[in-house]
């Protein structure tokens, strides 16, 4: 058995704290592993403040301090839509007004063309609650976002037009620990299905 020494004790409840405390307040239950979760990557290269994506699993890690990070559950962009790549949170946004962009209108216009002119932030809105703004290395607007869904059982699959989406509860919770500048790391997609 461990030897449990106050200080232990005293980093293990501080690092309780750290967790959301939303996991169960959407109406959909996720998978465990989809729940936010403090674990220890034992990736040192990962630095506190960064986001990385990881598509095969769908989870989205946000590090903090010797490769401890909290790790969401995520769904990602859908075959030929996603897009790996290292970005910058260069804008933040809560209740995000929303365009599809004109690839998305073009792909499908009955779902899309309406909305051409944007959408004001709220419940009816794509992005829901929060949104972060990736923009690549020249400081150009990449259009991928992470963000919020109305759409919690979309979590653990490729569904969405290229941006990383979390339950709406774990958006506000990620939402509040980034920020602006930070890097996120979109991984290749190994899995070819």
């Amino acid at each position: 058995m461990e030897n449990f020494t106050r200080r232990k004790l005293l980093y293990a409840g501080m690092m309780g704290c750290l967790l959301p405390k939303t996991a169960l307040a959407h109406k959909v239950k996720l998978p465990e592993r989809f729940e936010p979760q403090l674990i220890n990557t034992r990736r040192g290269d990962w630095l506190k403040g960064d986001i990385h994506v990881v598509p095969d699993d769908f989870f989205l890690y946000f590090m903090l301090e010797k490769g401890m990070a909290i790790r969401y559950g995520v769904g990602v962009g859908r075959k030929g839509l996603y897009e790996p790549g290292e970005f910058i949170v260069a804008r933040k946004a809560k209740w995000p007004w929303w365009r599809p962009t004109n690839a998305m209108i073009r792909r499908d216009p009955q779902k899309y063309a309406k909305y051409k002119d944007g959408l004001e932030g709220g419940l009816n809105n794509p992005l829901w609650a929060r949104a972060l703004y990736l923009y690549n290395h020249v400081g150009r607007d990449t259009y991928l976002r992470i963000h919020g869904t109305n759409a919690p059982q979309t979590i653990g699959s490729a569904v969405s037009n290229g941006c990383a989406r979390l339950t709406n509860e774990h958006v506000k919770d990620l939402y509040d620990r980034v920020a602006t500048g930070a890097r996120v790391f979109l991984y290749p997609k190994i899995a070819t299905a």
